[in-house]
């Protein structure tokens, strides 16, 4: 029997073109004034230096500006970026430019599921700040109260096992107890091999046949018997 439900963000419970089209752009646009403006706070100070070891090297500023925004451009999943992101979306989210999306049966279902007392969590490549902030700004208000816990690539990448692993010790329920939501084949997979259920969010894409889990279109696809049994 399913007790907690962990879903991903991006994909599955919010647009990819919210993330990619607004939230990717408004930090790129932002990283540069950001940081200058923010060089002597003690948390982006820190940021700062696991930049350094990231790369290897002491970076100035202008350097290190240039490596965030080339890491932004491609997409990387580098913990420090995603936490520097965090906050530059939170200013954003703060002087209203920005307001977390978040697909209407992903919210309907999240709140029926919490209801139900199912333990919710979220688990993302975006900083816990990041996903705190997207859930407390939403179109329907503040939604972080349905949550029970939040996880990201301090506990480990998406698409290894032992990341999955380190959720189940977490939460301390078993693992075939906990179901993951993501539109990823990769996290699924990890996911599945770690001994959690898994399904996999396909929106707007085609199902695909040879997959080993659970494909639906929307969290209104996803049967309360399934859940329950």
């Amino acid at each position: 029997m399913i007790k907690a439900i962990i879903t991903d963000i991006e994909g599955t419970t919010s647009s990819l073109s919210f993330v990619k089209e607004c939230l990717f752009p408004y930090a790129r646009a932002n990283m540069g004034s950001f940081l200058r403006a923010n060089v002597n706070n003690e948390t982006v100070k820190k940021l700062l230096t696991e930049v350094n070891t990231e790369v290897g090297a002491k970076l100035d500023l202008h350097q290190a500006i240039e490596q965030l925004i080339q890491w932004i451009d491609d997409d990387k999943k580098i913990t420090p970026l995603k936490a520097l992101q965090g906050l530059i979306w939170e200013m954003g989210y703060h002087r209203g430019e920005l307001t977390g999306h978040l697909y209407a049966d992903a919210i309907r279902n999240l709140q029926t599921w919490k209801a139900q007392g199912f333990d919710l969590y979220i688990y993302s490549s975006g900083s816990v700040y990041a996903q705190k902030l997207l859930f407390a700004h939403t179109e329907v208000g503040d939604l972080t109260l349905l949550f029970s816990g939040h996880f990201d690539t301090h506990i480990g990448h998406k698409q290894e096992s032992s990341s999955y692993e380190n959720i189940v010790a977490h939460i301390g329920l078993p693992a075939e107890q906990l179901l993951f939501l993501s539109d990823i084949e990769g996290e699924l997979n990890a996911a599945q091999a770690a001994g959690l259920q898994t399904i996999w969010l396909t929106r707007d894409e085609a199902p695909e046949s040879s997959a080993t889990h659970w494909q639906v279109a929307d969290f209104d696809a996803i049967e309360v018997e399934f859940l329950n049994s």
